[in-house]
């Protein structure tokens, strides 16, 4: 463990979404020093996860045995739309939330500094500043998980827009109507190559009778179904489950050919849940799609990778904003 003066200079990030809370103590050189990880239990409101939050900053101080006022800063990466000036998250349909002042609220509970973005944002901040080393000037973020967003580095900094709420790649309308999203609209990326997605399809197969080894693996209700098993059924030779992977590769790489074409970035990461399980099926096929689909011209020395921060993205974006603040 550090000395206590090293200890003096840190800062928190949290990231959660529908399903997880983690938070995580980081140093100044973007090093975690302890985390904590709480479910959200997002269906008890919006109350209740906000003192699950607080609960989860707390555990992951006490693992370190600071003491939240040696924190500098909380930074927050929230789902959908988050208006970071006034700390609100405006809409988050994944968690049923419609202008929750979150900042306020968790500032009250931890009386320490908390900075809010969207969670795509602060992983694509995260991914930025600590794995690239600030180095492109233009960056974009694809993040495959329960739901899909993604995050614009432009000219070296998160780009927001007008209303703050830029970066939604998971609702650009891949599919003219498409399978409805729950945004509300129909045929967005989000509804086509999510994990909620490939569940639903997988699901809807299985009860039309396709053949699939995940449900020997896992029952006919394919009830605890995860992405890691996605992985292994293919592994087992799945045809099926390959097919619908490759499906979502395909339409992740059109979304990133979208982003070529309109931002030109130097740099594509992709990241999220359904990436770590399954960057070896995915990767390639992304990247081929998105040069087919790019303007002819457009793609000359742009990279398209898959982030090593993992899961770590988000805390460590976090730790970022927070830092940010501080300065």
């Amino acid at each position: 463990m550090p000395g206590a003066n090293e200890k003096k200079d840190c800062v928190m990030g949290v990231d959660f979404g529908g399903t997880k809370i983690l938070a995580g103590v980081f140093d100044e050189k973007f090093e975690c020093i302890a985390r904590a990880r709480v479910s959200t239990k997002a269906d008890r409101g919006a109350d209740e996860v906000i003192g699950r939050i607080a609960r989860c900053v707390r555990e992951a101080v006490d693992e370190c045995d600071l003491d939240l006022k040696q924190i500098k800063a909380i930074g927050i990466g929230a789902p959908g739309a988050v208006d970071s000036e006034s700390g609100k998250v405006i809409f988050a349909p994944n968690l049923g939330w419609n202008d929750v002042p979150l900042k306020k609220e968790l500032e009250k509970l931890l009386d320490a500094p908390v900075f809010l973005e969207n969670d795509c944002n602060v992983c694509t901040l995260g991914v930025y500043e600590v794995e690239l080393k600030a180095r492109p000037r233009d960056m974009a973020g694809i993040f495959l998980g329960t739901g899909i967003g993604g995050g614009l580095i432009l000219q070296g900094k998160l780009h927001s827009g007008f209303n703050r709420t830029a970066g939604e790649i998971g609702h650009m309308v891949i599919e003219v109507g498409g399978p409805k999203c729950g945004c509300g609209n129909k045929g967005c990326f989000e509804a086509l190559a999510s994990r909620t997605a490939i569940f639903r399809r997988i699901k809807e197969a299985v009860k039309q009778g396709q053949k699939t080894v995940l449900t020997e693996m896992l029952g006919a209700e394919l009830e605890d179904l995860r992405s890691g098993d996605l992985r292994k059924a293919i592994k087992r030779g799945d045809t099926f489950v390959e097919h619908i992977i490759e499906e979502a590769a395909e339409y992740t790489g059109i979304a990133a050919a979208n982003l070529i074409n309109l931002f030109n970035p130097e740099v594509i990461v992709i990241g999220g849940g359904l990436m770590e399980q399954l960057e070896e099926e995915m990767l390639s096929i992304i990247v081929e799609t998105a040069m087919d689909y790019a303007m002819p011209g457009t793609t000359k020395g742009i990279e398209i990778i898959a982030t090593r921060l993992g899961d770590d993205a988000g805390i460590t974006g976090g730790a970022v904003l927070a830092r940010k603040h501080v300065k």
